[in-house]
């Protein structure tokens, strides 16, 4: 059957195509996840971890929270199944008056609640920093006010971006990300340190909304090669549809961007300075998920949308086991990695200008508790993906809540006793928690989910990942001994540390005969 795109998705090259998606995406989001980092060291270094950057921090979070709940990854998850369905049954008509209906419904409705966060933003603000100083307090207020726009723009972005994956086009959305980060880079490091310091922070709130409005504009073309898709305000049965889909995909993610900031509420209890650092942390946790596990749930959501619409339940459990074991064969390895080196990575990446030692060990304290979830939240963005394709997502939604409550609990219960590793430490077992009731729930729901090959692909993952922590830190203390914490000593002992135990996991994973690293090694054929 052809997709919407005019090429074959179920014929032998099905895989191949795949592979290659798999691989574009990953390479520009990789990209973008190094110029993620790029635009926190350069943050880092003119901001460290005291002061107006704890304000931002929670200024960001908090209308970040508000487009995880109406915009973006929710707007997604809702609108791909309908559009999809209406394009594999030749409705293609239909499916460009819901893109419209969307555009126009997007535009007036985010556009109001934009308006009015902005106007409440002093009422509401103080309720996320229960424990900055009223300074700190005000200057969260004024520069969410610069940032709550990117709430409607973002809605905007993602629907174009969910279009395009629909079509099979995945360069132009994953490399929006890098044109965001670039902007902001540039705002940072050519126009921040030319203004005085106390207005430094307000070019960093600047630069994410020129970021937001860039990718917009960037992605308008390759949606007008598509269609030409009117604005409308009209609520037909498919926007409906998507709305009544949206409603517990909104709660489900935006009940897991809740646990964010919760554990930025907690933060600001436990130190002035925890906010920042935590965030630091978060942000280096998140570079493999994004690099890898968003890169396959974002590619494969589309093709198990396509297996539901069509009631190939085995095609789906094939899918969803096969995409488990890729996400363990990568995200092990890269726990093991954050787990042994947290410090010497933080150190490395971080410990520049305003961003010293003790930020260092504040920032590694919180990634080695962050590390410890990594692989089980990035495994749980595919679940959560395969039961929004399957359109089930009050299933997640509900997992989502019990993950909240939970978070909360472990948030309280452990930030005192363990200071600032506390938090993260309360993230990494909500996210075990979940996960193992997602894969529970849609295993009972597709009749099995190939469990045992998937433990498996989990246990060999593991063991390999052992042999990876082991070399790794073993290399990188004799590295670091003998040459020491300079910048070149550094540069050599985190990547020789790395690259030994990546040698010692692709052996480990050669002896296990692990399918994965012979999939991973199509990849090198040339992309087309």
């Amino acid at each position: 059957m052809a997709n919407v795109s005019g090429r074959d998705v179920s014929g032998r090259d099905g895989g191949g195509r795949l592979r290659r998606s798999t691989a574009i995406f990953s390479l520009w989001t990789g990209v973008s996840r190094i110029l993620g980092l790029v635009r926190e060291i350069v943050a880092a270094a003119l901001f460290g971890t005291q002061g107006a950057i704890n304000a931002f921090v929670i200024a960001f979070q908090v209308p970040n929270l508000l487009r995880s709940l109406v915009a973006d990854s929710a707007l997604s998850a809702a609108f791909v199944p309908v559009y999809t369905e209406l394009q594999e049954k030749g409705r293609h008509r239909d499916a460009q008056r819901l893109v419209g209906a969307m555009v126009g419904l997007i535009g007036m409705g985010l556009g109001a609640i934009t308006l009015v966060a902005i106007i409440a933003a002093p009422w509401f603000m103080p309720f996320f920093a229960p424990g900055l100083p009223d300074d700190l307090v005000d200057e969260a207020v004024r520069l969410s006010r610069l940032m709550f726009p990117i709430v409607v723009l973002l809605g905007l972005t993602g629907l174009a971006m969910a279009v395009l994956q629909a079509h099979g086009t995945f360069g132009p959305t994953a490399f929006v990300p890098v044109l965001w980060n670039g902007i902001i880079i540039a705002s940072l490091a050519v126009v921040a340190p030319f203004l005085p310091d106390d207005q430094q922070i307000t070019v960093y709130a600047v630069g994410i909304l020129l970021g937001t409005v860039a990718q917009l504009l960037f992605l308008v073309p390759y949606v007008r090669e598509i269609g030409r898709f009117r604005p409308a305000l009209r609520l037909g049965p498919h926007v409906k549809r998507v709305v009544i889909l949206m409603l517990p995909v909104t709660v489900g993610l935006g009940l897991i961007n809740v646990n964010l900031s919760v554990d930025a509420i907690f933060a600001t209890l436990v130190d002035d300075q925890a906010p920042r650092a935590i965030d630091a942390a978060f942000r280096l946790y998140l570079l493999p998920q994004g690099v890898f596990s968003v890169a396959v749930a974002t590619v494969l959501f589309p093709t198990i949308s396509r297996l539901a619409a069509r009631d190939d339940v085995d095609g789906v459990r094939d899918t969803v086991a096969k995409g488990l074991r890729h996400i363990f064969f990568v995200l092990l390895p890269a726990s093991a990695l954050l787990m042994v080196l947290a410090e010497p990575i933080v150190r490395l990446v971080f410990q520049w200008g305003a961003f010293d030692a003790e930020s260092t060990e504040l920032t590694s304290e919180a990634l080695l508790a962050f590390s410890l979830g990594l692989v089980f939240n990035g495994a749980s963005l595919l679940i959560i993906r395969a039961f929004f394709s399957l359109q089930q997502p009050w299933r997640p939604t509900a997992v989502a809540a019990l993950g909240v409550v939970l978070n909360v609990v472990l948030d309280a219960l452990l930030y005192q006793p363990l200071g600032i590793a506390g938090i993260p430490l309360a993230t990494s077992i909500v996210s075990l928690v979940t996960f193992l009731v997602l894969l529970w729930m849609l295993a009972r729901e597709l009749g099995g989910i190939e469990g045992e090959w998937v433990l498996d692909g989990f246990l060999r993952s593991f063991m390999a990942s052992a042999a990876f922590a082991l070399l790794a830190w073993s290399t990188w203390t004799v590295l670091d001994d003998a040459l020491g914490r300079g910048l070149l000593g550094q540069v050599v002992a985190v990547g020789g540390g790395a690259a030994a135990g990546a040698l010692a996991y692709i052996a480990a994973a050669q002896a296990f005969e692990m399918p994965e690293l012979r999939s991973v090694a199509r990849l090198r054929r040339p992309l087309r």
